[in-house]
């Protein structure tokens, strides 16, 4: 695809890859392993696989090979390396990337799972771990030392939505030659920045917004072909993480509607939260680029949207929270987000629930916060079912 062609047109036809038969459609290669002409074929194949050449499903496929080069180029990178889920890609690159004694800096506000892979997995490991506040450039460069392997972060945070300074944090990384992992789940793969700021490796979580549709598990991890091909696929492809054609398939399809989706879904989170602004059963509405945001100035500096989801805190904490979700009738209760369906989720109680509670107090996590992500429903109705739900809180 020629370079020139605009970023919508690149996730139609990026990567494609057409069998003899000329499909139209990307071919689905649902087959574990694959047959050699002689045995010396064979033999050369596991010396080293050429650009479209494939062993076994786990170490790569063409499905697979289609949506990895598609989604990489998309948001800039050069290769990628598509994964089972995106907890399977963020533990499988801090894995092939981290040894015993590495020193790794994180902001503290990170989804419960990937706290647990720091604190549990890694630090059992022998990994030193620092945790900073993300939103403070001070604690950043007070912890980043000279020999910091790698900084890991979320560019906006889950589900407290901070927005990190990233391209200071990747300039001082780099200076102290520290690689930087960028979880970019809540910027979206259509409103990432993450490359444009000195990312090394962006993580996705394709479950979200690629899928999009409540269908699908998976994650990308995009960066260069040396980090790619290197030690992220040595580690992924022995260690089982693979993404299914299957799924691979299903997320080129969603691709293609990918920006449709997500900037219809980032207009209306805008616009659902400027109605929740000032209401009475409100304690605080944030969205990364409204201007109540308390880093609205850096998200608007750094991106162009700030995604598809807002939090709100409701008063009266747990119990008044509750009946409000309760009360919902068009806004599913649930702990996924970036779907075509809007989701409410109560981060205290579930995606967050195994934090204890001095944590979820630094964090920001109350018994009152909901974390709602935007779906394809008219915005109107969205706005009367949640200004509706309130009432009962």
């Amino acid at each position: 695809m020629a370079k020139s062609h605009k970023n919508r047109t690149a996730l139609v036809h990026g990567g494609t890859r057409r069998s003899q038969y000329g499909e139209v459609s990307e071919a689905l290669f649902l087959t574990q392993g694959f047959v050699y002409e002689t045995a010396e074929a064979a033999e050369a194949r596991f010396v080293k696989a050429g650009e479209d050449e494939f062993i076994y499903a786990r170490y790569g496929n063409p499905t697979v090979r289609m949506f990895e080069d598609r989604i990489s180029g998309y948001l800039g990178y050069e290769d990628g390396f598509a994964c089972a889920s995106g907890m399977a890609a963020v533990n499988g690159a801090l894995m092939a990337l981290l040894k015993v004694g590495d020193h790794v800096v994180a902001s503290r506000a990170l989804f419960g799972s990937c706290l647990y892979v720091l604190e549990d997995i890694l630090a059992r490991f022998g990994v030193e771990i620092t945790l900073v506040d993300g939103t403070d450039n001070a604690a950043w460069d007070a912890a980043i030392r000279d020999d910091t392997r790698l900084v890991f972060l979320e560019s906006i945070s889950n589900p407290t939505l901070e927005v990190i300074d990233l391209k200071h944090v990747c300039e001082l990384a780099h200076a102290k030659g520290a690689l930087v992992l960028v979880d970019d789940a809540m910027a979206t793969p259509v409103f990432s920045y993450a490359r444009d700021c000195g990312a090394d490796i962006t993580i996705i979580s394709t479950t979200k917004h690629i899928d999009g549709q409540g269908r699908m598990l998976g994650g990308i991890i995009c960066g260069s072909k040396e980090l790619i091909r290197g030690p992220i696929e040595t580690y992924v492809k022995h260690t089982g993480g693979a993404m299914n054609p299957f799924t691979a398939w299903s997320h080129l399809k969603s691709l293609e509607t990918l920006e449709l989706r997500v900037r219809a879904q980032a207009a209306a989170a805008l616009k659902v939260a400027e109605a929740l602004m000032g209401h009475p059963k409100l304690s605080a509405v944030r969205y990364p680029t409204h201007p109540a945001h308390p880093q609205a100035a850096r998200a608007r500096a750094q991106g162009e949207s700030g995604g598809t989801v807002l939090t709100f805190e409701v008063i009266g904490g747990r119990d008044a929270c509750f009946r409000m979700l309760n009360a919902l009738k068009l806004v599913t209760i649930s702990n996924n987000f970036a779907d075509s369906k809007s989701i409410a989720t109560h981060p205290a109680t579930t995606t967050h629930q195994r934090l204890p509670q001095a944590q979820k107090d630094l964090l920001g996590i109350s018994d009152g916060l909901v974390r709602f992500s935007v779906g394809l429903e008219d915005v109107e109705d969205i706005i009367a079912d949640v200004l509706s739900a309130l009432k009962a809180a």
